[in-house]
Parts: structure tokens; C-alpha cells; sequence
């Protein structure tokens, strides 16, 4: 076991944009996009992928002092185990069945949605900050607390849940960098743009009054 976490925390590609790429990132970039596509595709498959990149991300963010993001991706990884479980069931799997209309958020999940990531952001970081050895731990709680609005939202079919997840993912990409994650900062960056794409398809979709033409992941 210690000879594979050597391995995988090995340098895959000696520099990118001035940081080494270790293989555990090139398998979180690869399973990472990989999961996205599965989703847009609504394929079976894309579960499973998606819980290797949860584990990748777990021995990644760990290594890289992002202990928020960390925990983030072991409640990914739940909800991807219930996920599959529902799809392989055959439960609100198919077309038919997906009939959740898109909408507005209220103002009252508004101001509970902003309240909730104010306030989990600020307990977080407090935790981070005295708990562990966290460099970044006021953005790391950030990512951490709105993500699972986000994703809230997301199951709610909640318009609104696409700009949470911008404003993630414009938090992220900078604070990858930072922690010299450069490959998993340029697969945020190709969030970012799948973001804006579902969000015009939301619009569109519901413009149109049909099913929304792509879901993203939580996480993405």
C-alpha cells in the first residue's frame, strides 16, 4: 500500500505552468472529465468513474493541505453510491419519469442559501484555521460549505444552483494553483465552461418548457 501512494503521489509530468503533476492528479483529471461526460450522456457508468475520482481527489486534496475539499469529496462519494444505486434500480431513470420542473429560487431560499454559506464558510474556516495545519482554509471552507448548497439546489432543480457553482468554480481555479495542483485547476477551468453551457441550456430548456439537456455532477 505505501509503495502505491508513493506512486501515485510521484511526478507524472516533472513541471506544468511551474509544478510537477503527480499521478493521482492525472487520474482525477482523467476520471474527472471522464464522469462529466458520463452525466451529460446519462450513461450507467458514469457513478462508478465518479467514485474513483472521489477517491483520487480525497488522496489528492489530503496531500495538498485541502482538508475542506477533502471532506467534500467523501460526501460525493456517499451521495455517488446512492446515485448509482438509484439508476441501476431503474427509479426516476428514465425520460418519463424525469419530469421536475426547473425554477426560480424563492427569496426565502435565497437569503438561506447566502445565510447557510456565510455562516458554515466562517464555522469551517474557524475549524480549519485551529484544527489543522490549513494554508488556505477561509477559501477551502468556502468551496466546501456553498458546494453543498450547490448541489442542494441542483436536486431541487433550482435555475440559480449554475451561478453558485460559477462562483465555486471561479474559487477554485486560483486556489488550485496556489496549492501547485495546476492539472486539476485547468480541469476546473473546463467546469467552468460546462457551467455556462448547462446554465444556456437551462434557460433554453426552460424557455421551452422541456427537461434541462445537461446535468453536471456535484463537484463539478
Amino acid at each position: 500500500m505505501t509503495g502505491l501512494l508513493d506512486w501515485m503521489n510521484s511526478a507524472a509530468v516533472p513541471d506544468l505552468l511551474g509544478s510537477p503533476v503527480s499521478w493521482i492528479e492525472v487520474i482525477g483529471f482523467a476520471t474527472g472529465a471522464a464522469c462529466v461526460y458520463g452525466v451529460a450522456k446519462q450513461k450507467l457508468w458514469n457513478w462508478p468513474v465518479g467514485i474513483v475520482n472521489n477517491v483520487a481527489f480525497i488522496i489528492l486534496f489530503l496531500g495538498a493541505g485541502l482538508y475542506g475539499e477533502t471532506v467534500l469529496q467523501v460526501i460525493f462519494a456517499a451521495v455517488a453510491v446512492y446515485g448509482w444505486f438509484n439508476w441501476v434500480r431503474g427509479s426516476s431513470a428514465t425520460e418519463a419519469s424525469n419530469d421536475l420542473p426547473i425554477r426560480d429560487a424563492t427569496g426565502k431560499e435565497v437569503l438561506l442559501g447566502a445565510g447557510s454559506t456565510m455562516a458554515g464558510t466562517a464555522a469551517v474556516a474557524m475549524i480549519l484555521t485551529h484544527g489543522t495545519d490549513s494554508q488556505v482554509p477561509w477559501p477551502d471552507a468556502f468551496v466546501l460549505t456553498a458546494s453543498l448548497v450547490a448541489t442542494y439546489w441542483q436536486a431541487k432543480k433550482i435555475f440559480q444552483h449554475w451561478y453558485l457553482w460559477i462562483l465555486i468554480d471561479l474559487v477554485s481555479i486560483p486556489l488550485y494553483f496556489s496549492r501547485g495542483l495546476a492539472l486539476t485547476a485547468i480541469l476546473y477551468i473546463g467546469f467552468l465552461a460546462l457551467c455556462v453551457y448547462g446554465l444556456n441550456g437551462w434557460r433554453r430548456s426552460r424557455a421551452a418548457g422541456k427537461k434541462p439537456l445537461i446535468t453536471v455532477p456535484a463537484g463539478a
